[in-house]
């Protein structure tokens, strides 16, 4: 069974409710008819019933299930305006305010019902930076307890790989943090080896990459990833993780072995921790142009309830992918 199969297994066996707020997007429609086709998910759309009717009619799809929730007359709407004012007024937030920003932003306004629990997760941004999505998780949902910032990662699902967990890795951070300190990279890591247990169900073997496998150069960028090593052994000691390593020490355990740096890591690693987001993101993008692998995201994690982003360049399978593993997600909350 194919890795999103499986999650999309997972999903239907404790249905969630997400938001998809991209109501204008025709890859957001269809992805929102395969979805309840499919049963991974309820599905709640906001905007305006009949464009959004027009939408799939003019795509020749079925929305059968559909929610729709169109701001403008929305029941809830009030008891939406109140709770952003309530959760914003420290920041200068006004009731007018707020009642402007849910008219105008869907983005929001899907944030407000999942902090409502009128949703249980939202995925956006096939249209929308990611700034544009996480800013308003952030200020509304606020970051999960005990995590010391958000960070992004892809679930890679790379054919015919024996690397990996059959294939299977988790990136990060491919789409959030532009230079995270070594401090930040080795919370990043913890973070990322909790989503990869939970999202992949397999022991998380951690690598710190690097373009220096246990001194091998020398460099600035070596010595943070060396420090981030060091801080999360002593503060996270029940991980699985390695550092500094290349990437094909982390992967290969013969080269591993010929570079002196035979642990219980290298050859087996299945999270792999970038040292910026330049190197993430062109990572996770070169494996699923060249390598054809399936790229799910960029999830978030950190965040108190399930919010997720998607790359502009996105298909709508991919958001059928993002939204069968919100649910996830959300089950594991």
């Amino acid at each position: 069974m194919a890795y999103i199969d499986s999650i999309k297994e997972k999903a239907r066996k404790d249905k969630k409710t997400i938001v998809l707020p991209e109501s204008n997007d025709k890859r957001t429609l269809i992805a929102a008819s395969h979805i309840l086709e499919e049963g991974i998910a309820d599905i709640i759309m906001v905007g305006d019933e009949e464009k959004i009717m027009d939408g799939a009619g003019w795509l020749e799809i079925e929305l059968d299930g559909v929610t729709v929730v169109n701001p403008e007359n929305c029941e809830k709407f009030d008891e939406y305006a109140n709770l952003l004012y309530e959760t914003r007024k420290s920041k200068g937030m006004t009731l007018e305010k707020a009642t402007e920003i849910l008219k105008k932003d869907y983005l929001t306004f899907g944030v407000i019902m999942v902090k409502a629990n009128d949703a249980d997760g939202m995925v956006a941004g096939a249209c929308h930076a990611t700034a544009d999505t996480l800013r308003p998780s952030l200020q509304i949902l606020k970051t999960a307890p005990g995590v010391k910032l958000v960070s992004g990662f892809f679930i890679m699902d790379v054919p015919n790989c024996a690397y990996g967990d059959g294939g299977t890795f988790l990136f990060a951070d491919c789409g959030l943090n532009q230079d995270p300190t070594a401090e930040e990279l080795a919370a990043i890591a913890d973070s990322s080896a909790r989503s990869f247990q939970n999202l992949v169900g397999s022991k998380p073997i951690v690598a710190m990459l690097s373009h220096s496998t246990k001194g091998s150069a020398k460099h600035a960028l070596v010595d943070k990833v060396v420090e981030a090593t060091r801080i999360a052994h002593e503060q996270y000691p029940n991980l699985l993780l390695d550092g500094e390593l290349q990437l094909d020490a982390a992967l290969d355990a013969k080269v591993a072995k010929t570079k002196g740096a035979l642990s219980e890591v290298t050859g087996k690693a299945n999270v792999l921790i970038f040292p910026n987001l330049d190197c993430g993101n062109i990572g996770y993008k070169l494996v699923q142009r060249l390598a054809k692998a399936e790229a799910y995201g960029p999830m978030l994690q950190g965040i108190a309830k399930p919010v997720n982003d998607l790359s502009r360049g996105c298909s709508w399978e991919d958001i059928v992918g993002v939204v069968a593993l919100t649910a996830v997600q959300a089950q594991i909350m």
